[in-house]
């Protein structure tokens, strides 16, 4: 780990011991100081320390004392404080003034590294919310346009700059990704981040457009152009002229439609229903799926033509398990969303650490009902673990299949072992020590690995 650690204790043996533990855990950064008057000094200068283990007697200032003085000048600070036996009513009083945790002399290494891991998985946590506040992807020039779309993950943000730089541009789009991933939000993001912006925006889900229906509603319609066609309607690729149009589930569209929608495309006109006159469209065109169109054209079921021309840029969004540095985020803002008040809802620990294990296939409409159906269930309490559904509070970690079934191509071995390493990695808040442990190999060798990652 590389976060920065202050023990303070007046015991020399004590603070080396502690220090031995947590190098040999695998921590970094850890310093300790016998003076809590020095320790304090050290909080007003540049340093910077992300947890502090604070013994709660010590001659010229008190844990409690130092607490406190921690807290003011340092409040992204984590503080686990250390006690005798004899001195609980203290510890309960620490806990009251910001205190993390606290540990009872003497302290077992595992009970060390335990209550350390915890109070250090709390800060990343508390530090992700912190920069969600801003809720804006860094190094994007449309700010307001991708405000909806919450992350700091560093694949999704690739995404969003792709996206952007494709946006000015009239090609079409063709965004992939799982269910839940967030399409449509990506999909708006570019129309507003676009010359078009000003203009209307349309989605259409394909999946409810068939037969007749879908040249009907997609194109429009002349009077008495088939029964109940009582009178003249405009379609919407009428309505979305200038605009976006927005093709939501592309890849259940029949194939004698795909050849109508081609034309589109290709032509830059359309018939409506019942009429010979060719109309022009002046369109964007953005299409999703979350199906393989490549095993869709070999089926026989995708037009290759349709989809080349789809594919003018291609955009894929990860699922909500290769970005869980998000899951943080998400939860604040779908609290402040669904409770009005973010702050007066508590999200306990072992709650937040199973949100942050389980996988989503959903993604992140399944992260929004789970937190909606817990907030019900709360009645105004802390979102605790058994407010939880059955398959999250499992905790299990699911394996996944390296590559997709009817693949023409497996991934390289190496490349296997940097996804399960990492996911590892992701899956145990991070900490090395934790990593080696859960992978079976050792904490030299897992160090090697990160290395290579760039981690």
């Amino acid at each position: 780990m590389s976060n920065n650690i202050l023990v303070i204790d007046d015991e020399r043996d004590f603070l080396e011991s502690v220090r031995r533990g947590l190098i040999t855990a695998g921590f970094k950064g850890v310093r300790i100081e016998s003076d809590p008057i020095r320790a304090a000094e050290l909080f007003r200068g540049e340093d910077r320390f992300d947890l502090a283990l604070i013994d709660i007697t010590m001659p010229g200032m008190s844990g409690i004392e130092l607490l406190e003085f921690i807290r003011a000048q340092s409040p992204h600070t984590e503080c686990i404080m250390v006690t005798a036996l004899n001195e609980a009513r203290m510890a309960v009083e620490s806990i009251r003034k910001g205190a993390y945790e606290y540990l009872v002399k003497p302290v077992s290494r595992d009970d060390l590294i335990q209550a350390v891991d915890r109070a250090l998985e709390r800060k990343r946590f508390l530090d992700i919310l912190h920069l969600s506040k801003r809720n804006v992807p860094p190094g994007l020039e449309h700010k307001e346009a991708f405000l909806p779309i919450i992350t700091q993950s560093k694949k999704l943000i690739r995404v969003l700059k792709e996206a952007e730089l494709h946006a000015p541009s009239n090609v079409p789009v063709l965004i992939t990704g799982e269910s839940g991933t967030g399409k449509e939000l990506l999909a708006r993001a570019i129309h507003l981040a676009s010359p078009r912006a000003s203009r209307v925006f349309t989605a259409v889900n394909m999946a409810s457009l068939t037969g007749t229906l879908f040249e009907a509603e997609f194109f429009g319609h002349t009077r008495g152009s088939f029964t109940g066609a009582d009178r003249e309607r405009s379609g919407y690729i009428e309505q979305t002229n200038n605009g976006t149009l927005f093709l939501d589930e592309i890849g259940v569209l029949p194939p004698e439609m795909q050849g109508k929608l081609h034309r589109v495309l290709q032509e830059g006109e359309y018939l409506k229903l019942g009429s010979s006159q060719p109309r022009k469209a002046d369109i964007r065109f953005v299409a999703a799926t979350n199906e393989d169109l490549e095993q869709l054209m070999a089926a026989g079921r995708f037009r290759k033509d349709l989809y080349y021309r789809l594919k003018g840029a291609w955009l894929h969004l990860p699922p909500l398990r290769e970005r869980k540095e998000d899951i943080p985020l998400l939860v604040d803002a779908f609290l402040g969303e669904l409770a009005g008040d973010p702050e007066k809802v508590h999200v306990e620990d072992d709650a937040m650490s199973m949100l942050m294990t389980y996988d989503y296939p959903g993604n992140i409409r399944e992260l929004r009902s789970i937190l909606h159906s817990a907030l019900n269930l709360a009645q105004g309490g802390s979102i605790r673990p058994g407010l939880l559904p059955e398959n999250v509070r499992k905790r299990k970690v699911q394996a996944k299949d390296s590559f997709q079934d009817g693949s023409p191509r497996m991934k390289p071995l190496a490349d296997v072992e940097r996804d399960h390493i990492l996911r590892a990695y992701q899956v145990a808040g991070r900490n090395k020590s934790r990593t080696a442990k859960l992978l079976g190999i050792g904490l030299n060798t897992l160090r090697r690995k990160l290395e290579s990652y760039g981690e």
